[in-house]
């Protein structure tokens, strides 16, 4: 795809979820993208490498929650990967802090270095599992938010998110179609680790048949101090399936 077509695609999609992208910020789209594909050769980033899909189910995905987040919050992106939608956020949301979290240490060198490309400020890739990462009390219940893409299902995710964001924070889940059933068995771990269902959005990605479900967990009361349980817990054993009591 050649760099005008790029601008031109990019473009017109963000207009349709309602964001109005100027030129710096395109360019540094087109920059990520390169940076992405190029670095994709020699790690595992993303298996989505036509530039138009790039666009549409990394970038314009991942910009879907900017409308959820208040003027000059804090927020951490757990499970960041190549960076969705921590990076993509960033380039349209300067005002917001951002933490993007890894297991992988690779994947944060990767994000080091399109942090630095790009120019972007107010924003650091961090190398740990969110289990150890939860239970460091300079950064438990410290994020305003807490969202995370395509990591577990809501049991485990809310684990993963919910010790991390402050009393009345919120964690944004972006989670795909057919998640009735998901939140159903959800609702005792939200429970049990101090949030509240607030609203659940869904919607499909600009021109295509792609559906997409936002679900808004309101932080009601602290986490217990127990959670997030040791590496690996929360996904072999989620709070639904055991008979955890709070």
């Amino acid at each position: 795809m050649l760099k005008e077509e790029f601008f031109e695609k990019i473009k017109g999609y963000a207009r349709q979820i309602e964001i109005l992208l100027d030129e710096e910020q395109i360019y540094q789209f087109y920059h990520y993208m390169q940076l992405l594909l190029a670095w994709n050769e020699k790690i595992n980033l993303t298996a989505i490498v036509e530039p138009e899909e790039i666009i549409l189910k990394h970038y314009i995905d991942s910009m879907t929650i900017a409308k959820y987040i208040k003027k000059n919050a804090k927020l951490i992106d757990v499970g960041t990967g190549a960076g969705f939608p921590g990076i993509p956020l960033k380039i349209i949301r300067k005002d917001i802090e951002i933490t993007l979290l890894d297991s992988l240490n690779k994947r944060i060198v990767f994000l080091q270095e399109v942090i630095q490309q790009l120019n972007l400020s107010k924003i650091d890739g961090v190398h740990s599992r969110i289990e150890e990462f939860g239970k460091n009390k300079r950064y438990r219940e410290a994020f305003d938010y807490a969202t995370s893409r395509a990591v577990a299902n809501l049991s485990t995710l809310s684990e993963y998110l919910i010790p991390m964001v402050k009393l009345n924070g919120a964690c944004i889940c972006m989670k795909g179609p057919n998640i009735q059933e998901e939140i159903k068995q959800s609702k005792k771990a939200i429970s049990i680790l101090g949030g509240n269902v607030e609203k659940i959005d869904s919607f499909q990605l600009p021109t295509s048949n792609m559906d997409r479900n936002i679900v808004l967990i309101r932080k009601v009361k602290l986490t217990p101090s127990k959670y997030p349980r040791k590496p690996g817990m929360a996904a072999k054993e989620p709070i639904h399936a055991s008979n955890f009591s709070s």
